[in-house]
């Protein structure tokens, strides 16, 4: 796509800029919602186990690298639920459930207010698309223009 012509060239080219970096914007805001999205998914996952395991059951515990642990649970009333912060605290079973049902409404709320910022994003984008569209017709009119004008004074 030419964006030369007169002066209107380097506005053009600027618009082009700007909706280049709102769509990078954009994807990277769509890579946040992605990983809030798998978290919250791994937060469904541990409410689920912590509300059907029992005290006596063996589970496996990972240790890192791919590597797991069997274990066997020795009070499913000692769970230890992050806080976030760098903190964490021991809750019952119930409670654990609670705590981890609140970090999934914060992180449904996280998701939301990056969707809200995402259309904004969008919409900014949209107008600035406009713009160029109209300087675009403006300066193929103003070309259609000197033209006509170089055909009407090659004629005398």
């Amino acid at each position: 796509m030419s964006l030369g012509g007169g002066g209107g060239g380097g506005q053009l080219q600027q618009l082009a800029e700007e909706i280049q970096a709102l769509e990078e914007e954009i994807e990277t805001l769509e890579g946040e919602i992605d990983d809030l999205q798998d978290e919250k998914l791994a937060v469904d996952e541990a409410i689920e186990a912590i509300e059907t395991l029992d005290t006596g059951e063996t589970v496996q515990v990972p240790l890192g690298g791919g590597a797991y642990l069997r274990a066997e649970i020795q009070d499913i009333d000692e769970v230890i639920v992050s806080l976030g912060g760098g903190y964490a605290a021991e809750r019952g079973q119930d409670d654990a459930a609670t705590t981890l049902e609140n970090k999934k409404d914060t992180l449904d709320d996280r998701i939301e207010d990056i969707r809200s910022e995402i259309a904004e994003i969008e919409s900014e984008s949209e107008e600035l698309e406009q713009q160029a569209q109209q300087m675009q017709q403006q300066q193929m009119q103003q070309q259609m223009a000197q033209m006509q004008g170089q055909e009407e004074g090659g004629d005398e």
